[in-house]
């Protein structure tokens, strides 16, 4: 049987084609937007098919420089509800491939097209095709620390306060990449310390810690954000060695605005 499905996004075609009847799913060569979909999809619910993922290396690595898509992406992997491989050739379709199954994804404007057979014979030869090559390929390294630990750490080492403006921040966001003017993870992570007088030393040290950055980068970025005047320091005695460097807010108009508008504040100060 073939049949066509369409879709509003890539969250109802896996709804429609495979929302709690499979147990394995393999989802072969997504594009970008496809992966973040996945992601998201399978962060948010537990009626989806653990997923083993085999995607184009370079689409990968252009996909995680986003901390928000990376993170979540972790807490997959951590948790077995995602393998992530990498793809060692090009194929002609995105496919969504179960062992009773295959949907071949279009997309079509704002909307995803798919079409779908359940021809037992055709079906199990795709799956064993591309399990045994799911088996053969490279795992994906992926360097992001999870969100859930991320948020675990930061609150025990930095403090709740802290932990809730960099959850309000994030989810501000639409990514984390840094691109175009936005903001990645290090520079959120100095602001938000520099909203609640953290020391430099305990958050570059925690992000050091967790695998977001080294302390370099982190001291890098504060430079940066100190030289156009969002962020500023004063200088701490400590019994013995150099006095260390509390964070502090550099421009009055983030003082005084909501964690979720903190975002677009620093954006358009860093403009």
């Amino acid at each position: 049987m073939v049949s066509n499905l369409l879709e509003s996004d890539v969250e109802d075609v896996l709804e429609a084609a495979f929302g709690g009847s499979e147990a394995e799913l393999f989802v072969i060569d997504p594009p970008a937007s496809t992966i973040v979909a996945l992601v998201d999809a399978a962060v948010e619910r537990d009626d989806l098919p653990e997923m083993s993922m085999l995607a184009d290396e370079h689409v990968l690595k252009g996909v995680m420089d986003d901390f928000l898509v990376a993170s979540k992406t972790a807490d997959l992997l951590e948790s077995g509800a995602l393998t992530l491989r990498v793809l060692p050739e090009d194929v002609d379709n995105a496919l969504f491939v179960s062992e009773s199954k295959v949907v071949a994804l279009v997309n079509a404007g704002d909307r995803v097209a798919a079409l779908s057979t359940t021809d037992e014979a055709f079906v199990s030869e795709v799956f064993e095709t591309h399990r045994d090559a799911f088996d053969d390929a490279e795992e994906y390294a992926l360097r992001t620390p999870s969100i859930s630990r991320v948020r675990e750490t930061m609150a025990a080492d930095i403090g709740e306060a802290v932990r809730d403006d960099f959850d309000a921040v994030l989810a501000s966001l639409e990514s984390a990449s840094g691109d175009d003017g936005g903001l990645d993870e290090v520079t959120v992570s100095l602001l938000v310390a520099a909203r609640n007088d953290v020391l430099l030393y305990d958050i570059s040290k925690w992000g050091e810690d967790v695998g977001i950055a080294s302390k370099a980068t982190f001291s890098r970025t504060k430079t940066r954000l100190e030289d156009v005047g969002v962020i500023d320091t004063e200088k701490v005695p400590i019994d013995v060695g150099r006095p260390r460097l509390r964070l502090k807010l550099g421009d009055d108009r983030l003082v005084d605005v909501d964690a979720e508008e903190f975002a677009a504040v620093a954006v358009e100060l860093l403009a």
